[in-house]
């Protein structure tokens, strides 16, 4: 048999069996997985709500107004940023992520929402994939890219670090 009348034969099962996913349990939620930096380490997380309207449209999340009163005034905010690349790029910048994932070590500095900063590269920069908040910043220190810090919110929790276990549940 030649290996193009294999492919042919062969070809729409393997095709199937790659698209198909195990059913889900009644008590079962499936979120889309999204990557970030941190540190030059990717992690993954999932975004479930944005205070933004036209945000939460386009990404098919819960739109929820009031994330944006976690920006506080005066200075309270229990926000962090993270850094979106305004043309699709590359994927965000997290400037950090729990120490430890779960209950079990908790890290007392870590908040799951992130005030959103729009990151656009200047006409003439030199164009590379920058994987921490100190490339990131040290580039627009160099005039390099522009950063538009927005009052959009966006609840995005990291579910599985660069090291360490994933958050139960999470495949």
């Amino acid at each position: 048999m030649s290996r193009r009348t294999l492919l042919l034969l062969l070809g729409p099962t393997l095709l199937l069996a790659a698209c198909a996913q195990a059913p889900l349990r009644p008590d079962e939620v499936v979120l889309p997985r999204q990557q970030a930096w941190v540190d030059g380490r990717r992690v993954d997380y999932v975004t479930t709500d944005i205070s933004d309207a036209a945000m939460a449209a386009q990404l098919g999340v819960n739109h929820a107004p009031r994330l944006r009163d976690a920006l506080g005034s005066g200075g309270a905010s229990v926000t962090e940023r993270v850094y979106k690349f305004s043309d699709g790029r590359q994927i965000s910048i997290f400037p950090s992520g729990p120490a430890a994932q779960g209950a079990a070590r908790p890290d007392p500095n870590y908040s799951p929402l992130w005030r959103l900063v729009l990151v656009s590269w200047r006409p003439g920069a030199s164009v590379r994939e920058l994987r921490s908040e100190e490339s990131l910043l040290a580039a627009a220190d160099a005039g390099e890219l522009t950063l538009s810090v927005t009052d959009i919110v966006v609840n995005c929790p990291i579910t599985r670090p660069a090291e360490g276990p994933a958050l139960r549940g999470v495949r």
